[in-house]
């Protein structure tokens, strides 16, 4: 009786054993699978950054460009109204 009972509890042993191991296998697929879609989804998020951050660089340097421009024209412009100015009071 005892033998019967030892050779229950080793089946339920290794049947228990198998099926523990197969969700554990099953368990750190499904991880594997969640870490490469995270992954994947970091990598994705980061290239579009990066060209949001290139098209906003772009447009800082273009920007930069028209205000220096505009600055030399009000420069001109101020010379101009300087000259126009002098050039009245004189003629008064």
């Amino acid at each position: 009786m005892e033998n019967i009972y030892s050779v229950i509890i080793t089946a339920l042993t290794v049947l228990t054993g198998t099926g523990a191991w197969r969700y554990y296998e099953k368990r750190a697929a499904k991880k594997d699978e969640d870490d490469k879609f995270i992954r994947q989804d970091c990598q994705s998020r980061i290239t579009k950054l990066e060209i949001l951050l290139q098209k906003s660089s772009d447009e800082k340097d273009e920007m930069r460009a028209t205000i220096l421009e505009l600055t030399k024209q009000v420069a001109q412009l101020q010379t101009q109204v300087k000259f126009l100015t002098d050039g009245k009071i004189k003629g008064l």
